[in-house]
């Protein structure tokens, strides 16, 4: 038997769904939310509301924006000829923070992993070949993570493009395999895109 009464109970379950939060921080966050001032409690719900309104992805790289094109996407000066792909926006935001990468981006929305019933229909690697079809690109830049998913990506976009005038780069080094774009330091990131490889 809980000995926390429905509402804070209900609080408590909906903190511990999300990601990396146990029962013992969801409890935590359950009794901070329950101290604010009722018009931050409100603030705080309005801006989950809020972001779950405008936010949508963009028509072309699936970033995320609140626009029909993403920030990216409609800035002109970038490099028409080549394309980042990553596996999602977290990463897109850690590659441009080095400031290295001046192309465009295509966000996958996850990686390959027939474990877990995600095959290539599932994430956006139709719409990257379509899109491929139809611009300038001469060169894409797999940045997946190198985890055995973002690898299985990679292998199967390069294999889908081989044959094709589209040079297929990886980025080659400095980043732990294992390890997760979103939490590399900017001088790695910066590191690995200057010495990508060919697939």
């Amino acid at each position: 038997m809980s000995k926390f009464i429905p509402s804070i109970n209900k609080l408590i379950d909906e903190f511990s769904r999300l990601p990396g939060i146990g029962k013992k921080s969801a409890q935590r966050l359950a009794f901070y939310v329950i101290n604010m001032e009722q018009s931050e409690a409100y603030s705080f719900a309005e801006s989950i509301l809020e972001v779950k309104r405008k936010i949508k992805y963009c028509e072309k790289c699936f970033n995320i924006t609140e626009s029909e094109l993403c920030d990216i996407c409609s800035d002109q000066k970038r490099d028409k000829t080549l394309i980042c792909v990553v596996e999602s926006p977290r990463d897109l935001i850690a590659i441009e923070n080095t400031k290295e990468f001046h192309g465009y981006y295509h966000v996958l929305h996850g990686a390959i992993s027939p474990m877990d019933g995600i095959g290539p229909n599932e994430v956006k690697i139709r719409e990257l070949i379509l899109r491929l079809q139809e611009d300038d690109t001469n060169e894409i830049i797999i940045a997946t993570n190198p985890t055995i998913e973002g690898e299985a990506t990679a292998m199967y976009i390069s294999k889908l493009l081989k044959g094709t005038d589209i040079k297929v780069t990886r980025l080659a080094h400095g980043i732990p395999v294992g390890g997760d774009l979103e939490y590399a330091d900017e001088i790695t990131l910066a590191k690995a895109i200057e010495g990508r490889r060919i697939l």
